[in-house]
């Protein structure tokens, strides 16, 4: 279930947050809308919560994923980063890397990569911070405590904002779903692995230890 939460303003114009029991994540709606800069401060003050914030404004404050996600996330992005270091024509990025996407969502997906020419595009200190672009590839994995059609509006909303191609991984289903622009979605039932063709060239990620 999703849940409000309280959050309280200190002397120090930061915040103090209060997190309900046995929740899957909370929104807060701010009074007014956080700027770039002050939604990365607030990250960083509370750097053991996993925080977005949608394209109207309302921070999601997620819990961590608990050892079975956090094993098959340190999987999924192992066999990705060996691929991106020998590949070498874009950047690849774990769940802590920001995004600012072009309709003003600031995501953080459990992996991501962007083409080389646009990452050298970007100024030092557009790198530095929340990157002001929507991958060119994104990868959700489900956990226990995420919601299925949560995570599948945040995949639409990736490819609405440029992505080229997005993998949800559903452990729990057996199931991926593979989103592309302009295609509809393709449901793969407990695949042993998943091409990245013809973006990620010569990329295959194999699922043992991610989807089981």
């Amino acid at each position: 279930m999703s849940t409000v939460a309280t959050a309280t303003k200190t002397k120090q114009k930061g915040f103090q947050i209060f997190l309900p029991e046995d929740i899957e994540e909370c929104v807060i709606t701010p009074r007014r809308n956080f700027t770039d800069d002050e939604f990365w401060q607030f990250c960083a003050r509370h750097r053991e919560l996993r925080i977005e914030m949608t394209s109207e404004g309302q921070m999601i404050i997620m819990l961590p994923v608990g050892g079975e996600g956090s094993s098959r996330n340190f999987n999924l992005t192992t066999e990705f980063g060996i691929w991106v270091k020998q590949d070498k024509t874009g950047i690849g990025f774990d769940s802590s890397g920001g995004f600012r996407l072009p309709n003003k969502a600031k995501r953080s997906p459990d992996a991501a990569w962007v083409k080389l020419e646009r990452w050298n595009a970007l100024n030092e200190q557009d790198r530095r911070k929340l990157v002001p672009l929507c991958p060119d590839f994104v990868v959700e994995l489900r956990s226990y405590t995420d919601r299925l059609k949560k995570l599948q509006e945040k995949m639409e909303e990736y490819i609405e904002n440029g992505a080229q191609l997005g993998w949800l991984i559903d452990p729990i289903k057996k199931k991926v779903h593979i989103y592309r622009h302009d295609v509809p979605v393709e449901i793969l039932d407990n695949p042993a692995e998943v091409s990245g063709e013809p973006l990620l060239n010569g990329f295959t990620l194999k699922l043992a230890g991610i989807l089981d």
